[in-house]
């Protein structure tokens, strides 16, 4: 990923999308395009209240196998289960992949657990290589929008089908912005605590003060959709509508129906 610096504006309303194709998406880096695994008969996203139905390769299951692997490590062990073999490289599936991330959750506080995915995503790069971004890519509108184009086809096996669109960062509009059509893994987890400790929070850091590429994670808990804005300062968490999000009482088996904001946002 590339290094981007730019002063924080406002999310207040979601950007207006100049669209791509959903499920097909030329990379600027070749003439090859990357598809989309979603496999609903109309091959977009189910309707919300319904699991989305995918056909994963063997690149998506290497790369789930990668993340769960790495992040098995500070994984409870499985209720009332003695610790599991370890599985093969493809023996790892979604499900499996976000039931790991349920059990890293556990016993740990909101920090603790955006502190373990900072651990993660750093072990799966060389040493000292977040620097060398900073370096190689000097802040540009370039590097944002490169950044961008480059999430679509390389983490839809994460998020699932998404698309580049136009947004305004710093009262300049720029193809840095990319919308997730419907989250995987809040769809997956039903959980607002997993989207945000786990997803959203520490990728934000990550970008921002790993890559020094200022990213802002929109996520819309009406529709499971988000949008990524790069190039925009994300805003502290007390002051992000996100922290007061109540559970999805009717599909997160952590939720806490009679507390008007998810417990896991708290702590």
């Amino acid at each position: 990923m590339l290094a981007l610096s730019f002063q924080a504006v406002a999310p207040s309303n979601r950007p207006t999308a100049t669209r791509r194709p959903p499920c097909w998406y030329p990379t600027r880096l070749s003439r090859s395009v990357v598809r989309c695994g979603i496999a609903e008969p109309t091959g977009k996203p189910a309707p919300l209240g319904q699991k989305t139905k995918y056909n994963d390769g063997l690149f998506e299951k290497a790369f789930m196998t990668l993340f769960a692997r790495k992040m098995e490590k500070f994984a409870a062990a499985p209720a009332g289960k003695e610790a599991e073999r370890k599985r093969g490289w493809f023996e790892y599936d979604y499900e499996s992949f976000v039931e790991v991330s349920k059990r890293v959750m556990q016993g740990r506080s909101r920090i603790q657990q955006q502190e373990v995915v900072r651990e993660v995503l750093l072990s799966m790069l060389p040493p000292g290589a977040p620097a060398q971004f900073r370096k190689l890519f000097p802040p540009t509108k370039w590097a944002a929008e490169f950044n961008a184009a480059l999430t679509v086809p390389f983490f839809n096996w994460l998020v699932g089908p998404s698309e580049v669109i136009e947004v305004e960062v710093n009262g300049e509009k720029q193809m840095s912005g990319v919308r997730i059509k419907k989250c995987r893994y809040l769809e997956n987890s039903g959980c607002v605590g997993m989207c945000v400790n786990m997803c959203k929070i520490p990728t934000q850091d990550f970008f921002t003060n790993e890559f020094g590429l200022p990213l802002t994670m929109i996520p819309n808990f009406e529709d499971m959709s988000c949008d990524m804005v790069y190039g925009q300062v994300p805003p502290p968490f007390e002051e992000d509508p996100v922290s007061k999000q109540p559970c999805f009482a009717d599909i997160c088996s952590m939720s806490n129906p009679s507390s008007s904001i998810c417990p896991k946002l708290k702590a």
